[in-house]
């Protein structure tokens, strides 16, 4: 019986690193893909119908790629006059992470701040999907914001096409994509 353990401790130790190197090609074709678009802003709208939308489908949203090196990409979504939200993909070893980066008007962070997940699957060169993470479902429970603690956000990169931000979870779903043909100035 030990011995059948440790061939398959074994077996699990040799196919981990193989998975995760099967992984990277998608992640670092989406991270390249997310690259090109570095200095660009971009106009977006709203495409799902959830009522709780509804303040943002009124507004012009924008988002501008920027602040891009080899690890990390930031990327401001201003909502209207608000350009208190960032999202930020940082390379993680073999994983992409996405992370919520919101400040008040004064530059600090606000106490909703720095939440998002990981990768964990390989996803595509056009798509990664962001679990929660475990930091973010104790932060979302210290914020009496339970139903958060099953978020799975989305990126979607569409070179010379689209670019879509996404958050899924029970009973809600919000989508904006984003128009690549078109860069704006401001």
């Amino acid at each position: 019986m030990k011995t059948a353990i440790a061939l398959a401790v074994t077996l699990l130790a040799l196919m981990v690193p193989s998975l995760a190197s099967a992984q990277t090609p998608t992640r670092d074709a989406f991270f390249a893909n997310l690259s090109t678009l570095c200095g660009q802003r971009f106009e977006g709208r709203v495409v799902t119908t959830d009522a709780a939308d509804a303040d943002f489908a009124s507004q012009r949203l924008t988002m501008h790629v920027r602040d891009c090196s080899a690890d990390e990409i930031r990327v401001p979504f201003a909502v209207g006059e608000d350009r208190s939200r960032t999202w930020v993909i940082t390379r993680m070893g073999d994983a992409l992470r996405l992370k919520h980066d919101h400040r008040g008007t004064d530059g600090k962070p606000d106490g909703l701040h720095w939440y998002g997940g990981m990768t964990t699957a390989p996803g595509t060169a056009e798509r990664q999907e962001f679990p929660v993470d475990a930091w973010s479902v104790e932060l979302f429970n210290a914020w009496d914001a339970p139903v958060s603690t099953t978020n799975v956000w989305a990126v979607e990169v569409h070179p010379g096409r689209m670019f879509a931000y996404e958050l899924r979870r029970a009973n809600r779903n919000f989508r904006v994509e984003f128009d690549l043909t078109k860069p704006v100035t401001n």
